[in-house]
């Protein structure tokens, strides 16, 4: 299983970047998880966006799902003119029926996850755990039968993370605020809390994401090192992961 990190922050994209987006490649089985603002114009850098198999959506905040619209057109113009009729399934929690619905387009279908009874499409399978976060959101347990990533999405700091994140190879964590500063009230966690997390599920690997605009962004790797001796590193456009 290969991860590409496609957008890495949180809340809006800096300069030639883009917010929540990651590329997912087992078996020639090709999967977007989340597609945030941005994350079209820098995705093509990597993959032909109608080679895309399938996207997974873990909640409906702008950062996470705003060039979802972008996708559907693309698809659209793309099928025009290839005179073709292929449909990209995306997959999302229906807790919010409006968000859900406007998933389905031409030529995409809106798909509705059962976070109870997790998801297999291709060769991954996904199991969610509900996050705590101001818009409902769902953590990813992703593995091909190989390799296993946790993708936490958006939340405050939760101890049965540590349960959900148990023996995985790579977390991938949100991040946006330094050890300091009290996320929780936002639904964000902090570098501490990262790092505690990584630990305390005994994870060798870990991935900043979602990040700040704000500080000195080495910082947060430094501060999480405080509490966690694996390897971690903060995610940028092109880091890969996994092969």
């Amino acid at each position: 299983m290969k991860l590409t990190v496609i957008g890495y922050w949180g809340a809006y994209p800096e300069q030639e970047s883009a917010t929540s987006c990651y590329l997912l490649e087992s078996n020639g089985f090709t999967c977007i998880v989340d597609c945030g603002s941005g994350a079209l114009s820098r995705l093509q850098k990597y993959v032909n966006l109608m080679d895309i198999d399938a996207v997974v959506l873990s909640h409906y905040h702008n950062d996470h799902v705003a060039d979802i619209g972008v996708l559907q057109y693309s698809w659209l113009v793309q099928n025009a003119i290839h005179q073709t009729e292929k449909v990209l399934p995306i997959y999302g929690h229906a807790e919010d029926q409006e968000k859900f619905n406007d998933l389905t387009h031409n030529y995409t279908k809106g798909m509705e996850y059962d976070p109870k009874n997790g998801l297999e499409i291709g060769p991954f399978r996904f199991k969610f755990q509900k996050t705590s976060h101001p818009a409902p959101c769902y953590a990813m347990r992703i593995t091909n039968g190989e390799k296993t990533i946790v993708y936490t999405a958006d939340t405050s700091y939760m101890s049965n993370l540590v349960s959900f994140s148990e023996g995985a190879d790579l977390i991938l964590a949100e991040c946006s605020f330094y050890e300091h500063q009290d996320g929780g009230k936002a639904g964000h966690m902090n570098s501490k809390e990262c790092g505690e997390l990584a630990r305390k599920a005994n994870v060798p690997e870990l991935i900043l994401s979602h990040l700040p605009h704000f500080g000195e962004l080495n910082q947060l790797v430094e501060e999480v090192e405080n509490y966690y001796s694996g390897d971690v590193q903060l995610a940028k456009e092109g880091l890969t992961w996994g092969d």
